[in-house]
């Protein structure tokens, strides 16, 4: 465990045991509720992640670190962010295979285009947005967060 887990875990236990003495009941309702909501997800959880482990497994690292690490950076930024941009993922699904990927050898801006663009484009979501905010809305928010997102994996490609 790292030192900001670590940290997380014991600020999450001191705020639950100042909950605790200022209201026991509401507090136990409140973990009661978050449990019943855990249980709700926890199927759709375990799908993706088994999703996740079959896809890393019938892609073998060898094809991971043939077409994300050592392609072409350029197109192979492009292509991760056109397929970021086309993919509907949870994040907290996304996180997880980015970090399986990177193990399994592929470059980091083309992950992190991927990543950005999965959470901040959305082709398959564009219809319902155009409805309720408008076809110019649409078209500039889902073009500048393209941009940006290509902007902020070049940038973590220098950072890192």
């Amino acid at each position: 465990m790292d030192i900001f887990t670590a940290f997380f875990w014991v600020v999450t236990i001191a705020w639950l045991i100042f909950s605790l003495k200022k209201d026991k009941s509401k507090t136990i309702a409140a973990v009661r509720q978050s449990g019943g909501m855990m249980k709700g997800i926890a199927g759709d959880i375990i799908g993706i992640l088994l999703l996740i482990g079959l896809i890393l497994t019938f892609v073998p690292p060898e094809t991971i670190k043939l077409y994300i690490g050592q392609s072409n950076v350029l197109i192979s930024t492009l292509v991760f962010s056109l397929v970021g941009s086309i993919t509907l993922i949870p994040a907290f699904v996304a996180f997880p295979l980015v970090g399986s990927l990177l193990d399994a050898g592929a470059n980091l801006i083309p992950i992190v285009a991927f990543l950005t663009t999965l959470t901040m484009v959305g082709i398959v979501t564009f219809p319902l947005e155009k409805r309720e905010f408008g076809l110019k809305f649409t078209l500039v928010r889902n073009l500048l967060s393209f941009g940006f997102a290509i902007l902020i994996a070049l940038t973590m490609g220098v950072i890192l």
